[in-house]
């Protein structure tokens, strides 16, 4: 296969032409600052660099350049910005970097806000919103009267992760989990599996009511499809109940409650996925030590980062068509953790 060949940024360019970033932006929008004077020489430099390499400015920052800051706001609702590098949110942000590199924008991370019952707000007395052209917003949950407000003074936003409506649409770049756990339930009862069951986290966010939807839609067809909540719960009475249920495929909505329930059915003698196949929805929200690849799907969390800049700019200058709200597929994984399943155990 062919792989596509990287766009080259403004980073690039000035790393060739051995300038600073802000040179090369301010040679492609044909300006200099009152107190930035470039050389010529300099500037014949940065301009050769550009015809050498073909390089054209995206057509976002183009757009940008002549009526906005070009700084992009971006707000988590989490106590702590994440910042580890196995940490659930960190694709998500070289995602947003990349592309607003890409469009020669700024990143504003909006870090000041209290914290209030354990999640930061958008709106206090001292917040800095307007600082930005627009915001994008992260987090597994988020405030619902927050975003109506956002939709009612008319400032420019994007959600990463779909939203219900809120006072009005809310456009959003997210995954498709309804379809991907629909996928993942075909291809456990196509392994054989006919009694099924969900294990989820009891929440109500948009992310967890969508897969507990493909799950059932798409398990209609087997003899058993139950839905059991972790919230609370030890693993080892989970695993009682499934066993207890004769389920022979569990889909597991939190990865480390996967692990942990391989563990503990190994723990018994039993075989995965012989006696029990896990499948997981997504990708671990924390590390999770394991050596075993589940069965299940990734989430494209770096494309939805880089997707959401994209939609915000056409949010912020008007150029969006329709209603910006964008659902992307997610990567399916086969795995080790799901197979035919042993004819004993539904008997057992």
């Amino acid at each position: 296969m062919t792989s596509t060949p990287k766009r080259l940024t403004q980073r690039d360019i000035a790393r060739l032409a051995g300038v600073s970033q802000a040179t090369v932006s301010l040679v492609l929008n044909k300006r200099a600052d009152a107190d930035v004077r470039i050389a010529p020489e300099t500037r014949d430099r940065v301009l050769r660099v550009i015809a050498e390499t073909g390089y054209a400015a995206d057509p976002v920052a183009r757009r940008l350049a002549a009526r906005f800051n070009r700084i992009i706001g971006v707000f988590t609702y989490e106590p702590a910005f994440p910042s580890g590098s196995r940490d659930f949110f960190h694709p998500f942000l070289v995602g947003i970097e990349e592309y607003a590199e890409r469009a020669g924008c700024d990143l504003l991370l909006f870090t000041s806000a209290p914290v209030v019952d354990g999640r930061r707000r958008i709106f206090h007395q001292d917040n800095r919103l307007r600082l930005a052209d627009g915001c994008i917003l992260l987090g597994r949950e988020i405030d619902a009267a927050e975003l109506h407000r956002l939709n009612r003074d008319g400032y420019p936003y994007v959600a990463v992760g779909r939203r219900d409506d809120a006072g009005g649409p809310v456009p959003y770049v997210g995954a498709d989990y309804a379809s991907a756990v629909g996928e993942a339930v075909e291809r456990a009862l196509a392994h054989g599996h006919r009694r099924l069951a969900y294990l989820g986290l009891g929440s109500t966010a948009e992310s967890s009511e969508d897969r507990r939807r493909g799950f059932v839609q798409h398990a209609a067809d087997a003899e058993s499809a139950r839905q059991l909540s972790a919230a609370g719960r030890e693993v080892e009475g989970i695993l009682d109940e499934l066993l207890d249920d004769r389920a022979t495929a569990v889909f597991v909505e939190d990865y480390a409650t996967a692990v942990a329930l391989d563990l503990a059915a190994r723990r018994r003698g039993l075989s995965v996925p012989g006696d029990l196949s896990v499948l997981t929805l997504g990708d671990p929200t924390t590390p999770v030590p394991t050596e075993i690849t589940f069965s299940g799907f990734h989430i494209p969390r770096e494309e939805m980062g880089r997707q959401a800049v994209e939609v915000l700019a056409g949010v912020i200058d008007g150029s969006a068509t329709g209603l910006p709200q964008r659902l992307l597929p997610c990567e399916p994984v086969e795995g080790e953790t799901l197979g035919t399943p042993d004819p004993a155990v539904e008997r057992r």
